[in-house]
């Protein structure tokens, strides 16, 4: 019995080094690394301002939204956040004078999120330096021509990952398809 059991282990190491080859893995954990780099230099900068990185970026899609404002559901399609995550996030907002919330005229099971004055006003402050991180450790490294086609791969990877995550978008994301196994 032991020695069926050290083969089957074996097998397992053999696949698994095949395994780690897999060029996915290096795809996968490429992002990673350029998300957490990213993240420290911008999660630095936005402490300067008292922002944590989540609050920036509701701010940033409040701003860049129509009217500066955005349904509660949308933001939290729009963010890496969870609707009770973004319901957290723009409360911390609205006690700093940074959001407010409106209810809608016509449901009023709705409620925006709506950038304020003082939201606008600080963002004018963060994103020159936001700018400069982005440009420096983001955009330089690809602007031997290969910027375009970047931001062309990353639309398509985040229209397929995150259908709804468009401003003003309006429908629910849809559950991730799973391949069917062949019948047998």
């Amino acid at each position: 019995m032991s020695s069926r059991c050290t083969v089957w282990v074996v097998d397992i190491d053999r696949d698994l080094k095949v395994v780690l080859q897999d060029e996915r893995l290096t795809v996968m954990g490429l992002l990673a690394e350029t998300w957490a780099s990213l993240s420290v230099r911008n999660a630095a900068h936005l402490a300067t301002f008292g922002m944590a990185g989540a609050e920036f970026e509701v701010c940033l899609r409040l701003a860049r939204s129509p009217e500066g404002l955005l349904r509660m559901s949308d933001l939290a399609a729009q963010t890496t956040l969870t609707t009770s995550g973004v319901t957290r996030v723009v409360d911390r907002l609205v006690e700093r004078g940074l959001v407010s919330r409106q209810s809608c005229s016509t449901d009023r099971r709705t409620t925006y999120a709506v950038i304020s004055p003082g939201g606008r006003d600080l963002l004018a402050q963060v994103l020159p330096g936001h700018l400069e991180i982005t440009e420096q450790w983001l955009i330089q490294p690809l602007r031997d021509g290969r910027l375009a086609d970047f931001v062309a791969g990353l639309r398509a990877v985040r229209d397929h990952a995150a259908p709804c995550s468009t401003v003003g978008s309006n429908g629910a994301a849809l559950a991730p398809q799973r391949e069917s196994s062949p019948a047998g």
